[in-house]
C-alpha cells in the first residue's frame, strides 16, 4: 500500500462523523488514533470515548463502508483503550464545531495527579466548579438541568440568560 493510498485513507476515516454527535468527525474528537498497512490490509485504530460507549460498533461498521467503497479491500478496524481518550484530544475544529451547533464543548478535563497508591484508582464524584458557558450567548449563567443528557457523555443545561437549553459535552 502506498503512502497515497495511506493518506486518502486517513482523509476517509477522518471524515466519518460521530453517531452520537454528527456535526463531528472522529478526527474532531480525537478518537481516530491510527491508520496503517499491515500486510497488505488497512488497519483503522479508534478509541472510544468511555469504555461503554454505545457508538463504537457503528463508527467501526461506518469506517469499514465507507474506506471498502473507496477500494480498500480488507479493512480491519482495532480498539486501543490505552492510553485512555480525554475530551483534551476535542481539536480546536471540533469545539468550534460543537459550539456552531449549540452543544457546549468540555472544558479542560481535571489534571491527573501522580498515582500515590497501588490497586484501583478512586474516581471522585464532586460538583463542577466551573461555570458552563452558553455556545449561543457565552453567558456563565447556566445551570445544569439533567446530568445525563441523549448521550451518557453529555449532560443538560439552561442559559439563565437567554432561557435556552442546551447540551454540554462532559470532560473526561
Amino acid at each position: 500500500m502506498s503512502g497515497a493510498d495511506l493518506d486518502a485513507a486517513r482523509e476517509i476515516a477522518g471524515a466519518v462523523p460521530d453517531p452520537e454527535l454528527p456535526v463531528v468527525t472522529v478526527a474532531d474528537l480525537g478518537i481516530l488514533r491510527d491508520v496503517a498497512a499491515e500486510d497488505g490490509r488497512l488497519v483503522v485504530t479508534i478509541t472510544p470515548t468511555y469504555s461503554g460507549c454505545p457508538a463504537l460498533p457503528e463508527i467501526a461498521h461506518d469506517l469499514r463502508h465507507r474506506l471498502s467503497r473507496a477500494g480498500f479491500a480488507e479493512v480491519i478496524v482495532r480498539t486501543a483503550l490505552a492510553p485512555a481518550w480525554s475530551s483534551d484530544w476535542i481539536t480546536a475544529e471540533g469545539r468550534r464545531k460543537l459550539r456552531a451547533a449549540g452543544i457546549a464543548p468540555p472544558q479542560a478535563a481535571p489534571p491527573q495527579a501522580a498515582p500515590t497508591h497501588q490497586g484501583p484508582v478512586p474516581l471522585t464524584l464532586t460538583a463542577r466548579r466551573e461555570p458552563v458557558p452558553c455556545p449561543r450567548c457565552g453567558s456563565r449563567d447556566t445551570t445544569q438541568t439533567a446530568a445525563f443528557s441523549g448521550t451518557a457523555c453529555k449532560a443538560l443545561f439552561r442559559c439563565e440568560a437567554c432561557r435556552e437549553p442546551f447540551e454540554y459535552v462532559k470532560e473526561i
